[in-house]
């Protein structure tokens, strides 16, 4: 009796066991059949974006003019202040003109002297020109007399000259400012003695406003824009300079634009870029020369760009980028594509993507090549598909 319980006790344990793992069995099967891997895509869509380049410089002024003494002699006053603006034909320094004013005043008497002399010898020239009509002087007196006359004159228009050089020189005692500008500290104070055209600048005048900013672009990028606009991927924007703007040392933006005013023809060697040169307003005296700023060029305007954001792109061990898209029959695709540059937080996709193409934003960890998906649509944060944003040409660009 003791063994027919015993055996009774064990069919229906082992009973139980088995409809235990064949419930767990068929809540396996049911779970997978019935999840599915959930993913967000967005459907790409060509965009008008303009191409922006951020480049590395330094401000320059915009007109530059060392003062220097024309005539020598001693400085006797410093009419300006160091650090100061002035204006275009202010006095800076006043050299004694003492000397100056004695050969102003010494060629002005010599020209008197020499035009009192031509009155007396004009009037005999005139009377000989009557009397040689009668024979009544010699042709040699007529002669002599008609060279005195036009040797007088000829001295009155030397004493013209010197009269006109003595008052240049003593208008250079006073050292005038070439430009308007703002001027630096003064090498010379008053007592010291100056020569004309000497080597060393008394002061330095600086126009800083406008300024300069002379950046630098690298001529393979440079080719690189050449070509997307040959091929009309890229177009000018319809003004017609380009539009630059300007980010200062602390990363704050400046608050005028600027404008692009030549791109120089020579490839410097040594680091295999060209210098651009911008002139940006500069009212307030923010830009000072020297200083290290970045600048942001707008080159053009890509009609139809491909904008995917950059949390979609993968790469494979050897660098390419690849994305993943949902085809028609809602199953995993990879593809191979080419980036030309970042915007933002998205890339410009060139090749292997194509307008209404479904590409996978979130989810892509979840899945494989091949599986199938549901598919939502991916939620973009707004405001960061603007093309003005700063941008670089990305690393490994091109697939294989």
């Amino acid at each position: 009796m003791q063994i027919y319980d015993r055996a009774k006790r064990i069919a229906a344990g082992g009973i139980l066991v088995g409809i235990l793992i064949l419930g767990g069995c068929g809540q396996q099967a049911k779970s997978s059949q019935t999840i599915t891997p959930e993913v967000a895509v967005m459907v790409v869509k060509p965009e008008r974006v303009a191409i922006t380049t951020e480049l590395t410089g330094r401000t320059s002024a915009y007109l530059v003019a060392e003062v220097r003494p024309q005539v020598g002699g001693i400085i006797q006053k410093r009419l300006f202040t160091e650090g100061g603006d002035v204006k275009a034909g202010s006095v800076l320094y006043q050299i004694d003109p003492a000397i100056y004013q004695a050969a102003y005043a010494s060629a002005k008497a010599a020209l008197a002297r020499a035009e009192a002399n031509i009155t007396t010898t004009r009037l005999r020239a005139e009377r000989y020109k009557e009397l040689i009509a009668i024979k009544a002087v010699s042709q040699q007196d007529y002669d002599d007399i008609t060279a005195a006359l036009k040797q007088s004159e000829a001295d009155i228009e030397t004493g013209k000259s010197a009269v006109e050089t003595a008052r240049i020189n003593l208008a250079y005692t006073r050292v005038k400012a070439p430009i308007s500008g703002r001027i630096g500290k003064s090498s010379v104070t008053a007592g010291a003695l100056v020569t004309a055209s000497q080597g060393s600048a008394l002061a330095t005048i600086q126009q800083l406003d406008p300024v300069y900013v002379d950046v630098t672009q690298s001529s393979t990028n440079l080719l690189r824009l050449q070509q997307s606009m040959a091929s009309g991927k890229i177009k000018r924007n319809g003004a017609g300079q380009a539009k630059v703007k300007l980010l200062l040392e602390d990363d704050t933006k400046y608050p005028w634009g600027g404008t692009l005013q030549f791109r120089d023809v020579t490839v410097d060697p040594t680091t295999g870029s060209v210098i651009l040169r911008v002139v940006f307003p500069n009212p307030k005296g923010v830009l000072l020369p020297g200083m290290f700023v970045r600048a942001e060029l707008e080159e053009g305007v890509n009609e139809k760009a491909l904008l995917v954001p950059q949390q979609a792109v993968s790469r494979d061990p050897k660098g390419n980028p690849l994305i993943l898209t949902v085809d028609a029959e809602g199953k995993v695709q990879q593809r191979m594509i080419t980036v030309d540059r970042a915007i933002g937080d998205k890339w410009i996709v060139s090749s292997g993507l194509a307008p209404g193409d479904r590409l996978i934003v979130e989810g892509i960890q979840k899945v494989k090549p091949g599986a199938s998906v549901k598919v939502v649509p991916f939620a973009a944060d707004s405001g960061k598909t603007s093309g003005d944003t700063k941008n670089a040409a990305p690393s490994s660009a091109k697939s294989n």
